[in-house]
């Protein structure tokens, strides 16, 4: 199947997508903040470097895109063109995670993965409550 768009506007929408500051990992942001926690942003000196750090509870949280981080929901699909480079694209960004969680819980950190299909409207307020426990908890 060929791609409706040329190359060229489909590297430039690829380039677009953030890493940092994501509409979902504001609104983690926001609430948590809202709530009286007070957090750290992409520490690099800790592996993977986490989206929000909490040193007081040594928490560490990853704000995941499904499709990037291969979450298990509809909203985890693959592209139907070059369907095998994206399959060794996500398997490398799953393995790069798991390599990273493990490096974080040897270090004493625990690790919370808020996926971003739990931030829909319709579930965003239970899933960050839920959050927010686990993190002073």
């Amino acid at each position: 199947m060929a791609d409706k768009i040329t190359r060229e506007i489909r590297s430039r929408n690829t380039s677009q997508i953030q890493s940092k500051n994501t509409k979902p990992e504001l609104i983690v942001r926001k609430y948590l903040f809202a709530r009286g926690l007070r957090y750290r942003l992409h520490l690099r000196d800790l592996p993977g470097s986490p989206d929000l750090v909490f040193p007081k509870y040594k928490k560490a949280v990853f704000v995941n895109g499904c499709l990037w981080h291969r979450h298990n929901c509809r909203y985890t699909t693959t592209p139907k063109t070059n369907t095998e480079f994206w399959l060794k694209k996500f398997a490398k960004n799953v393995e790069r995670d798991d390599k990273n969680y493990t490096m974080l819980k040897d270090m004493g950190w625990d690790i919370i993965i808020v996926w971003k299909c739990m931030l829909k409207k319709d579930s965003r307020e239970g899933a960050i409550e839920l959050l927010f426990h686990q993190i002073v908890d």
